[in-house]
């Protein structure tokens, strides 16, 4: 028995990083998984992966850039499995671009990516959510809550989400719980294509554990709060982080 038995979770951005391995965990856990991303390959990948080892999982090609996907990912999730129980907002974009070159452009992509992409499909969960009794959890990121962590767009962005959660919380109790998690630096290809040695470096030298954490981490923790154990929690943000503000 899992913990998640007959449950259907979607998770965006689950072709890579944090979002590959809740999917891969929930899917032991018992839960129906739709996997969405832009790359067909490492979605299959990922469905073929969970299939293998005796789980449910379908993919949904969507770019969360273009506010049109939430829609798709719904449709394609209620024509499959006929409800959603978890929605874990996990799709995200990085700008490393300043305030005085940023562009309109980029910032529009980084909060369609980040934050109106979970707006829209919230809104088109909520009725089986709530029918459902579900659970949400957006992922925002410890540059939510300093802008030390990042730049302009992408601090900016993760701040939103912070307050988003929270408002969500408040709007959609007592039916639905909403929490998220604040991530700090974990090793997946967004790290990397950011400086991943120097970054690893300073996060060790600042963290008092030492270290830069695993897409599991960030897992475990979606996963405590999808099920009872968190049953009288809403509303909040986990850091998990290594302790870098400790």
């Amino acid at each position: 028995m899992g913990r998640l038995d007959g449950k259907v979770a979607i998770i965006t951005g689950s072709t890579s990083g944090m979002g590959r391995d809740t999917a891969y965990l929930f899917a032991k856990e018992g839960a129906k998984v739709v996997v969405t991303g832009r790359n067909e390959a490492r979605a299959k990948a990922v469905v073929d992966k969970i299939k293998e080892e005796g789980g449910e999982a379908i993919y949904v090609l969507a770019d969360t850039a273009d506010r049109s996907a939430a829609k798709v990912i719904y449709d394609e999730t209620m024509k499959a499995y006929g409800t959603v129980d978890i929605l874990i907002n996990n799709a995200g974009v990085l700008s490393l671009t300043p305030v005085q070159q940023i562009t309109l452009e980029e910032w529009d992509k980084v909060f369609n990516v980040n934050l109106t992409s979970a707006l829209l499909l919230t809104q088109y969960c909520e009725p089986e959510l709530k029918k459902n009794k579900g659970h949400i959890v957006n992922i925002s990121s410890v540059a939510g809550t300093a802008a030390k962590w990042g730049p302009i767009a992408y601090c900016t962005s993760k701040f939103a989400m912070v307050g988003m959660t929270r408002a969500m919380a408040r709007e959609m109790g007592p039916d639905i719980h909403v929490n998220g998690i604040e991530p700090g630096a974990i090793m997946t290809a967004m790290l990397e294509n950011c400086g991943a040695d120097a970054t690893i470096e300073f996060m060790k030298t600042t963290a008092p554990l030492q270290r830069v954490g695993k897409g599991s981490e960030i897992a475990t923790a979606c996963l405590f709060f999808c099920t009872e154990d968190s049953s009288f929690i809403t509303g909040q943000l986990l850091r998990v982080d290594g302790g870098v503000d400790a």
